[in-house]
Order: structure tokens, then C-alpha cells, then sequence
């Protein structure tokens, strides 16, 4: 977790955050001295929702004002309610013919002044009620008197709420909806280290052999902590176990019988990265349909309820039959408030889901790729055993070459070259071996399998480099086939090689100089020319020493820099492809 801000001071902070988020929508208003976010479209024939709470969590709430969810939210400061006249402020700001509610999550402060702020509308005159939602199964029926404590299954709420207020529903079915909601949402966080606060020095933290299951989003600290860290796989089985385990005394809040709707709200705490979360949402789809037998009709994944910038997250699961078995609203009803558009941050991490695939259609085979024909003219043909032994010779020095090209990759680079190279000599090696590759002496079919592996298996500029290489050349060799009969073996390499390179400069401007691995391709071309390979394995070694001295200008090492003080690592493109190319040599 990092320690460092762009803003050091929270000094005035969430004032000028809301000012920018609410940037991305012109009907937003902002009372600044009040910090309170309103939609000045909002219909006042409409019930009127309100929600907010400390800053720290954002989008929530200021992110969720606009149609069909949010009349106006109010901020507190950082993990700090709102004061009761910021409360009272927002619900002047947005009054409605049928009534007002506020929504908020049960933490004390929040229930305190929303709870005054209710009273004291009341008492203006104003339709005024109020839900406290508490959803984290961690902390148990024994462990606190006050109750679940609130994540981002609140969210879920809003929504549903806002969806069937936008439709017109009356101040008790809107309100009755929402507890309805609030009492079907089982949740709970897992953190891998706590937040950091702008400006604060003190913060509690997780060594790196722990994780934190159960966690509160203030930094509160979680129900269990468990180490050594368990697998996605198990982390995901236990969260999934407290939050839907209906023998567990303590945690079986929310029950399901055979056939509810379920519904699934994942929320990013705000420094895990989309990319782990997909896959935490994949694995909570997999374990909730093989182990639970609940596939979510609804889905909403990303930054709902933050914490500043914890690598945590929640998960709420909602049972919406049984919402629908406690207010006014079917379940098709309560599915289409979830579905109804926004103009608000909610529309990014729920997308469109009124049109309804199972997840089995969304996962497509590749169609079976045509069985590759060699035309027998067009063919160059050498000796098998030669062709295996070159090939071997390569592959194995490549992986033997892969911890140093590794090395100089992860200093001038991004560190992937050598994995590269090594995954495409070790597939290569597995082709000899299972489809005996080289047992023909084909020289087309090596390089038809080359092109399969690096298509496949081999990323980043170099992979594709070599695979325009390696197509290329195939290519050559076939229309130029000919060449082998009427001037002789040497000159088709050169030919072929040649073309191979002239192919390449249409997508890359490299050439000699330039730091890349065409400081060893074009000396290497040029040099077969003479009719001798070893001509042009010596041009390739002089080519790869050569980057030593050449400063990058190409690719991700010109980005990085490089200190002209120090003794440069030879460009690890050029020198695998030298490597490659003097193992070719050796096995002839």
C-alpha cells in the first residue's frame, strides 16, 4: 500500500474532489459550504432520495446523484459524518410532493445526524423517513449491539430505490422496497493491507504474509486474520461461506431456497486493479454456481463504495425473491429499478443487463483452425537430422541465454524478453519431440509451426516482430523456390532472408543503430549475401555487441533512459536473436 499522495494535506481536499467529480455531468449543483451534491432535474413528483456520509469512499455518494438514483448526497470529512445542517441542507435542496428518504449505512455518527436531520425535516413540515442499512456478516449477531455494519451493499439499495422512485412509486412502497432490500444483503470485505490517509502520519498496516477477511471501510479492523495468505480459490470459498452459510448462528442472516434470484455487488476498495478484479469476479461466479447453485441475474463490479486507496474489496449477495416476498414489488419489478438508466458513475461498473445470456453463452470455442497444406514444388526440403539439430541447438542455447536476457530486459525494459524467447524455444523443442517435427526435413512446416507459436504463445513488440519475420519468410521461400535449383542454396537463404527484412521496415522504422534486435537481423541479412553462413552469424555477433554502445531510440528503453555514465547490458532483442542464430550455426 503506498504512503504517497499527489495532495499531502487533506486540508480542504474533499471540497475541491467533489468540485471535479461532479464535472462530468452539467445538471449536478453543489451547496460548497454544505458540501451537499443535487440534481437540479430532479422531480419533485417524485420521492426524493438522499444519502451520503464521510468522504474517503468515493464515488459514494457524490458519484451516485442523478436520474433514477440519488436526489443529492452530502459529505462529511474524511471517514466523518456529515453534521446535521449539512442533512437538513441537502433535503431543502431537492423537496418532494410525495416525501423524502434518507438512506445510510449504519455507522453511529451517520445514524446520529441523519437521525437529528430527520426529525428536525419533520418538523418543518417535510414527509421525511429514514433506513440505516447494515449488511457485513462479520461482525456477527453476538458481536456488536448496534448492529451489521454498513458496505457497499447500501449501493444495491439506492438503486432499487432510486429505479422505483423514477417510476413513480409512493413514499411507503419506495420505503418499504428499501428495507425490504437492506434485510436480503449479506456481505463482507477482505483486505490485503489498510488505507492511508492524506496527511496522517499513523496508520495500521498488514505484513505481507496476511490478509484481512471481515475488514470495516474506515481501516476498522477485520473479524480474522489469515496467514499464510490463502489462495484466491480459498478466499473466496470462506468469503462465500459467512456470507451464505444458513447454519452459522452467528452469520446466516440472508437464507435462499432453490430457485431465488440472487443478485451480486462487488465493490473495489480502491487499489486493487480491474484486472484482479475480473478475475475475483470470475471465481465468485464459478464457486457460487458449482457450491451454491445461485447464478446472479444481476451483476455490479468496481469502485462502488471505496476506502481511499486499500488493496481491499467487498462482496454483497442479495436474495431478491425475498425482497420481493416483503414489499409491494415482484421480482421482475425489483430487477427493472436495478436496470433503469442513470446519468450517473453507477452506469460504469453495471453496464446493460436487461437482456439476459447465461454465462455458458457468453464463452465461445475458436473454430478449428484448417489443416495447413504444403504444396510439394514449393517446399525447401534438407537433410531431417541436420534440421533437428540446428533447430535443438537453438532452443537450447535461448534458455540457457534466458536469465540474462531477463536481466538486461528488466533494466532497459519491461522484463519480458527473455520469457519470451524461452517460451518459444521450449514449445519449438516440444513440437520436435511430439509432432517430430523436423522428420520430414521440411523446412516450410518449421516455419508454418514457428508462426503458430509465436501467434500463440509469444507477446510484446519482439513477438510480433518475428512473427512478420517468420511469415515473411515462409512466403519468400515458397515464390522463390526456384532459386535453389538455378543458383543454389546460399542465394534463396539470402533472397529470402532479405525479403523478410524489407517486409518488417513497412511496420517498424528500426535499422541499424538503433538499439533493437535489427542490429543484429540487418548485418545478419546483409552479410548472407556472400553465400557463407558463418559470414553471417559473425555479422550477427558483431551486430548484438555492437548495442552495448548505442543509446535507445526505439521501443520502451527509450522511456526509461539511459545513464551515459554507466556500461550499457547489450539489447536483449538483439542479442536472443544472435544467440539463436549462432545456435542454428552450431548445429549444423
Amino acid at each position: 500500500m503506498s504512503k504517497r499522495h499527489l495532495f499531502e494535506s487533506s486540508d480542504g481536499l474533499v471540497t475541491k474532489a467533489i468540485r471535479g467529480i461532479i464535472a462530468y455531468n452539467p445538471l449536478l449543483g453543489l451547496d460548497e459550504p454544505n458540501r451537499v451534491v443535487f440534481d437540479t432535474a430532479f422531480n419533485k413528483s417524485n420521492v426524493s432520495i438522499i444519502s451520503g456520509g464521510g468522504s474517503g469512499h468515493e464515488p459514494a455518494w457524490s458519484g451516485y446523484v442523478g436520474e433514477n438514483l440519488l436526489a443529492a448526497s452530502v459529505a462529511g470529512d474524511i471517514f466523518a459524518s456529515p453534521s446535521t445542517k449539512q442533512i437538513v441542507s441537502a433535503i431543502d435542496r431537492v423537496p418532494s410532493d410525495k416525501g423524502t428518504i434518507l438512506v445510510v449505512t449504519n455507522y453511529t455518527g451517520d445514524c446520529l445526524h441523519f437521525g437529528l436531520a430527520n426529525e428536525k425535516a419533520i418538523a418543518k413540515g417535510h414527509k421525511c423517513r429514514m433506513i440505516i442499512c447494515g449488511d457485513d456478516v462479520s461482525v456477527g449477531r453476538k458481536g456488536s449491539l448496534v448492529g451489521r455494519r454498513g458496505l457497499a451493499g447500501e449501493l444495491g439499495v439506492l438503486k432499487i430505490m432510486g429505479g422505483a422512485a423514477g417510476a413513480g412509486g409512493s413514499l411507503d412502497q419506495v420505503y418499504d422496497l428499501g428495507v425490504a432490500f437492506s434485510h436480503q444483503i449479506a456481505s463482507i470485505a477482505a483486505t490485503l493491507d489498510h488505507c492511508h490517509v492524506p496527511g496522517r502520519t499513523e496508520h495500521a498496516t498488514l505484513p505481507s504474509d496476511e490478509i484481512e477477511i471481515g475488514t470495516g471501510p474506515h481501516n476498522e479492523p477485520g473479524y480474522r486474520k489469515l496467514s499464510p495468505v490463502p489462495s484466491p480459490e480459498e478466499l473466496v470459498k470462506q468469503i462465500l461461506t459467512y456470507c451464505l452459510d444458513e447454519t452459522d448462528p452467528e452469520r446466516g442472516f440472508v437464507k435462499f431456497k432453490a430457485g431465488d434470484e440472487a443478485m451480486l455487488l462487488v465493490s473495489n476498495f480502491g487499489g486493487m486493479s480491474n484486472l484482479e478484479m475480473g478475475a475475483l469476479v470470475d471465481e465468485l461466479l464459478e464457486q457460487l454456481a458449482s457450491e451454491w447453485k445461485l447464478e446472479p441475474v444481476r451483476l455490479s463490479n468496481g469502485f462502488l463504495e471505496t476506502s481511499l486507496n486499500a488493496p481491499a474489496f467487498s462482496v454483497s449477495i442479495v436474495n431478491v425473491t425475498a425482497v420481493a416476498e416483503n414489499c409491494s414489488y415482484s421480482a421482475e419489478d425489483i430487477k427493472s429499478f436495478f436496470d433503469a438508466r442513470t446519468n450517473t458513475c453507477w452506469e460504469s461498473m453495471t453496464g446493460s443487463q436487461a437482456v439476459r445470456r447465461s454465462r455458458k453463452e457468453q464463452f465461445v470455442q475458436t473454430p478449428p483452425e484448417p489443416k495447413k497444406v504444403i504444396e510439394e514444388a514449393k517446399d525447401l526440403k534438407i537433410d531431417p537430422a541436420v534440421l533437428d539439430k540446428m533447430l535443438r541447438s537453438a532452443c537450447d542455447q535461448l534458455i540457457v541465454a534466458e536469465p540474462d536476457l531477463t536481466k538486461w530486459d528488466t533494466v532497459m525494459g519491461d522484463g519480458d524478453c527473455g520469457e519470451t524467447l524461452k517460451t518459444g524455444a521450449t514449445s519449438l523443442i516440444a513440437a520436435l519431440d511430439s509432432k517430430k517435427l523436423a522428420s520430414q526435413g521440411s523446412v516450410i512446416a518449421v516455419l508454418q509451426e514457428l508462426e503458430e507459436i509465436v501467434e500463440g504463445k509469444m507477446g510484446g513488440t519482439l513477438g510480433g516482430i518475428l512473427g512478420i519475420f517468420f511469415v515473411s519468410m515462409r512466403t519468400a521461400l515458397e515464390e522463390n523456390i526456384a532459386l535453389a535449383a538455378s543458383e543454389g542454396l546460399p542465394k534463396l537463404w539470402a533472397k529470402a532472408v532479405q525479403t523478410s527484412l524489407d517486409n518488417l521496415t513497412r511496420y517498424t522504422p528500426a535499422k541499424v543503430g538503433d538499439r533493437t534486435v535489427m542490429d543484429t537481423l540487418i548485418p545478419f541479412a546483409e552479410s548472407l549475401r556472400s553465400g557463407v553462413f558463418a559470414d553471417g552469424v559473425e555479422a550477427a555477433i558483431k551486430g548484438a555487441e555492437l548495442t552495448r554502445t548505442l543509446k535507445p531510440k526505439l521501443g520502451r528503453a527509450t522511456y526509461v533512459g539511459a545513464d551515459s555514465s554507466k556500461v550499457l547490458p547489450p539489447d536483449p532483442g538483439a542479442w536472443g536473436a544472435m544467440v539463436a542464430i549462432k545456435g542454428l550455426h552450431l548445429g549444423i
